[in-house]
């Protein structure tokens, strides 16, 4: 049995090395040891070429409007934004400081998403966005459904940017049990597990493959033919649905049974009969050989469905800039019109080859994403129309686990990224959680845009999360570091702009709150610190993505 006084040793041995460590990950920061840039990637020549096609889009509409663009954002602001929309949190001081450190020949925007798509957090984060689309947030039927699995499955697909039809094609037909085939979940979220019709619900399944899959909401006609003048009719929704029918659960998980048919009644029909799969559009695309849902599954992919295509350019834009081109994400209009810049975007993707990553280089490199959300004229603000038209990057509030993440990430000067201790990883997945509950999840509404709350203003005043990254703890908290080991006043104020908003203080700021932190009392000094850190998460600047 270890004695007292032992333990004490062991816990100050501990202690200390935690601190050692600390000091080494501040010098890095602070330039006294090298770090290694980033590694510098130029455009090709095809990349170039397609952003030229998709600017020269943009620009005629620009002048067609004559709308002025917002003047080009700094390199820091652009990584910015790719980081909380690609890992859901801002870039930690050494990555800052590896961003600076890139050669002139290497591209910023593209080195900098090499360098997320090689980080786990890339594949994590857009596939738990991917997977709200596809099977929505709630925990689904006892047992058979595993949403965990889905997700961590296509974290693996996007690690190696498996071509995103590929992708689709298995989740819309995939057999076999919610375990060793997580794609099935897609199927098996659906299941109804109590009355007569046990099950995959073809009516949840219909709905799902049109609006994650087409980006049409056909189950805007599930009851009745559209009422407002649109093509489609309630027969075009069930015919649909009849594809998912014979989808069935067995001992062995996910089958096809063939024998089972789909049915319905129509509104005005008593009695219900047998609807026989017909896909809504563009029929000669479909496959005759096969199941109902592999057929359904290579109509959706085949490279000559623009809407399927239309329907991921949209989400992978509003990903990256908060809102999508075509509002709500999962409704646009199949024959048009389209906003400037779908069609260019829909025809680079399907030439790629469904190639996912390809399509955000693209969209990143863009004249929109790469414009500044705000003016150099104080005089001339942004105006709304400017925004409307992608004259100028719109303001769009950070999501709840954005929030949480850039605010635990500014507490470290590493990237907790997989290569995090997995302490860290606990606590970082512990906070989210706790944070977004009381923040308030958005669920399926993806980007649907909400106006910040009381409780959330408070939470960011007061809450828990807020109080223990921002307080004094030289073992967790950069802020306490910083006040302890920074080499003067304004290196530490330079590093907590850096960590909370991605960009250096002006001088007003500089000498302002390098003022507050000059205290000869060391517990002073990590007070005022604390007080910095927690005046820039309470700042408007910080929760919203400029």
């Amino acid at each position: 049995m270890i004695s007292k006084s032992r333990r004490i040793l062991i816990n100050l041995g501990a202690l200390f090395v935690l601190m050692i460590g600390a000091i080494i990950t501040l010098a890095w920061y602070f330039g006294q040891q090298e770090l290694a840039p980033l590694s510098a990637a130029e455009t090709s020549v095809s990349l170039n070429e397609s952003v030229e096609r998709l600017n020269d889009a943009f620009e005629s509409s620009w002048k067609e409007l004559d709308l002025d663009s917002a003047p080009a954002a700094p390199a820091h602001t652009v990584a910015r934004r790719l980081s909380l929309a690609l890992t859901g949190a801002t870039p930690s001081l050494e990555e800052i400081r590896r961003f600076e450190k890139l050669s002139d020949e290497g591209d910023p925007t593209q080195s900098w998403l090499n360098h997320l798509f090689e980080d786990q957090r890339y594949n994590n984060y857009v596939a738990e966005r991917f997977a709200r689309a596809f099977v929505g947030v709630g925990p689904g039927p006892f047992i058979i459904y595993r949403r965990r699995r889905m997700v961590n499955w296509l974290s693996e697909q996007l690690a190696v940017n498996r071509p995103y039809d590929e992708l689709v094609r298995d989740i819309i037909a995939s057999e076999g049990t919610w375990t060793t085939n997580p794609e099935t979940n897609f199927i098996t979220a659906a299941v109804i597990q109590d009355g007569d019709n046990k099950g995959p619900d073809e009516v949840k399944l219909a709905a799902r493959t049109s609006r994650a899959f087409l980006g049409i909401s056909l189950d805007c006609v599930q009851c009745h033919d559209d009422k407002f003048g649109d093509r489609w009719k309630q027969e075009d929704f069930h015919q649909l649905a009849a594809f998912y029918a014979q989808a069935d659960m067995t001992i062995s998980g996910v089958r096809e049974k063939s024998e089972k048919d789909y049915e319905t009644a129509y509104k005005g029909v008593k009695e219900p009969s047998v609807v026989e799969p017909k896909v809504p559009f563009a029929e000669e695309l479909k496959p005759e050989a096969g199941s109902r849902r592999k057929q359904l599954a290579e109509w959706i992919t085949d490279g000559n469905n623009r809407a399927f295509a239309r329907a991921t350019v949209n989400r992978a834009w509003a990903l990256l800039f908060g809102r999508p081109l075509v509002d709500p994400v999962d409704d646009i209009p199949l024959e048009g019109p389209y906003p400037t810049g779908l069609d260019v975007l829909t025809d680079e993707f399907i030439e790629s080859g469904h190639d996912f990553q390809h399509l955000l280089r693209l969209i990143a490199a863009s004249a929109p994403f790469q414009r500044a959300s705000g003016s150099n004229d104080p005089d001339k603000p942004v105006t709304i129309e400017q925004e409307a038209a992608w004259a100028a990057f719109p303001v769009t509030p950070l999501r709840p686990e954005q929030v949480a993440g850039s605010i635990i990430q500014s507490a470290s000067f590493r990237a907790l990224d997989s290569d995090a201790h997995i302490i860290d990883k606990f606590r970082r997945f512990g906070e989210t959680n706790d944070f977004v509950k009381r923040y308030g999840d958005q669920g399926e509404n993806e980007f649907q845009e909400e106006s910040g709350t009381i409780p959330q203003r408070l939470l960011l005043m007061n809450g828990k999360l807020v109080g223990e990254r921002t307080g004094e703890n030289p073992i967790m908290n950069s802020s306490t570091r910083v006040a302890h080991y920074s080499s003067s006043e304004k290196q530490a104020v330079k590093a907590a702009f850096l960590a909370l908003l991605t960009r250096k203080p002006t001088a007003e700021e500089s000498d302002h709150f390098a003022e507050s932190l000059k205290k000869k009392n060391p517990k002073a000094k990590a007070r005022a610190s604390a007080d910095l850190y927690w005046a820039l998460i309470n700042s408007t600047e910080f929760s919203w993505n400029r």
